[in-house]
């Protein structure tokens, strides 16, 4: 079966002016994937991702580190929908730091959200 997918790819062969014409493009819709290789580990508020998948997850070293993971999971915080999922052959230290430490702000967040009646909606750019 095909899909018609459109889909974009950022590496580190890319210069910035492109960079940043491929993720305007993917804001746009132009593109329905972006696939990036650590350079869309941080700093992106981009309400438009819903789905961040992390090959190697349990891969220990810097990219793998629990803050590292918690702000590569956070790029698909601001959707609604949002979900991650770490691929791996089994739980490091650090996932499981990453995955205790964003269940807690998720239930802290929930809290919140009932005791103020506010219901949750995506981010809208």
């Amino acid at each position: 079966k095909e899909y018609s997918i459109k889909v974009a790819y950022l590496h580190s062969d890319i210069d910035t002016v492109e960079r940043v014409k491929i993720i305007h493009e993917f804001r746009s819709g132009l593109y329905d994937v972006l696939v990036g290789i650590n350079l869309l580990r941080e700093g992106l508020d981009m309400p438009e991702v819903s789905l961040v998948a992390i090959l190697d997850a349990d891969k220990e070293g810097f990219l793998r580190s629990d803050r590292a993971l918690i702000q590569t999971i956070g790029r698909a915080a601001r959707n609604l929908n949002g979900k991650a999922i770490l691929y791996a052959d089994r739980i490091t230290d650090s996932m499981q730091r990453a995955i205790d430490e964003t269940d807690r702000r998720r239930t802290k967040q929930i809290e919140f959200n009932r005791e103020h009646g506010i219901t949750p909606r995506s981010a809208v750019r």
